[in-house]
């Protein structure tokens, strides 16, 4: 029995065999079927062939390679899965900002778009269960008196913010005393810099792998010890197309089930990101 099971897995995706060694015997044939069902191409891939697009700028989505445009992270591996599911190719474009994600959805330019949970977000696309959570904080100077989150949200703080980011929409609706400044793009670095150097701001909010990497590279500046909020990543499709929603949820169930996820955040070298866990535990 023990060797037909693993045969049967090898024969499955490297998603369902990798998860072989984890899962509780009473569990084996559910996930034995579920892995192994085929995606819809018909669902999720109308056209032929499976077009996402994901935030070109934000890591904790995906990186794109300035010398060859080759996506890689979380992004590149599940839409990568999907299509091999499903037998068609696949092509990941980025995009500049949440808003330019829905327009490609909704124009059809796109059969599948990657943003963190956002109620107006909502009401334009459909999103599917998460698949991992973001930390969000504040990149600060070195000497700075901020050391928490709530240190952060006092009467006289500053604090940088780029429009329709989903850290500075959570800030619109829950800063109480501190001053959101918001930037329609993100400046310069080198600007950046010197803002905080001379207190025309006090602290940048972001998410906190993009920090955590803006710190590593220099040393006059660090993040908060804590994140203000977590946000949950996840795919969304037109409004309405509940058909390859539910073959997209279904997959990320069982990812979630799996170390999928998991593997995947490691190999992108996430800080402040977590898989989400398992529906069912």
């Amino acid at each position: 029995m023990r060797k037909l099971t693993a045969r049967f897995f090898r024969s499955c995706s490297p998603l369902a065999y990798a998860y072989n060694g984890r899962m509780v015997r009473s569990q084996w044939l559910v996930f034995l079927v579920l892995a192994c069902l085929p995606v819809m191409a018909a669902d999720i891939a109308p056209s032929g062939t499976l077009r996402a697009t994901f935030l070109g700028n934000n890591p904790v989505q995906g990186t794109v390679d300035p010398k060859t445009d080759t996506v890689s992270g979380p992004v590149a591996d599940i839409v990568k899965e999907l299509a091999r599911r499903a037998g068609v190719p696949y092509v990941i474009t980025p995009s500049v900002g949440a808003k330019a994600v829905i327009e490609r959805l909704n124009n059809g330019d796109a059969d599948i778009g990657f943003l963190a949970w956002e109620a107006e977000r909502a009401r334009q696309v459909d999103f599917t269960i998460p698949y991992s959570l973001m930390g969000s904080s504040y990149l600060i100077p070195a000497n700075s008196p901020i050391h928490s989150a709530a240190d952060a949200d006092r009467a006289g703080v500053k604090i940088g913010a780029v429009g329709d980011q989903s850290p500075t929409i959570y800030l619109q609706q829950h800063l109480k005393n501190a001053k959101l400044i918001i930037w329609p793009t993100a400046p310069a670095f080198e600007e950046l810099q010197k803002m905080l150097a001379t207190g025309e701001v006090d602290a940048l909010a972001g998410n906190r792998a993009r920090l955590m990497t803006d710190a590593g590279n220099h040393p006059g500046l660090r993040v908060a010890q804590d994140n203000f909020t977590v946000l949950e990543q996840a795919i969304v499709v037109r409004k309405g197309d509940t058909a390859k929603l539910k073959v997209i949820n279904d997959f990320l169930e069982e990812a979630r089930g799996s170390t999928f996820i998991r593997d995947s955040l490691a190999r992108a070298k996430l800080a402040g990101v977590e898989p989400e866990p398992p529906l069912h535990q």
